[in-house]
């Protein structure tokens, strides 16, 4: 005898499936860490800082 199967739940596991997989492949795309964004950041504050230091008054 076949398993019964609901097809609602079904349905609904396969779109959630599809939804994780388009989550991992945009995290993988345009993701980063806490520690990249910071260092980033990091970077930008010196570089702006060192470009306002060499400023004439």
């Amino acid at each position: 005898m076949a398993e019964i199967v609901n097809l609602r739940a079904a349905r609904k596991a396969a779109e959630r499936q599809k939804a994780r997989a388009k989550g991992d492949e945009n995290a993988a795309k345009f993701g980063r860490t806490k520690a990249e964004k910071d260092l980033e950041k990091a970077r930008a504050d010196k570089a702006r800082r060192d470009l306002d230091g060499h400023e004439r008054e």
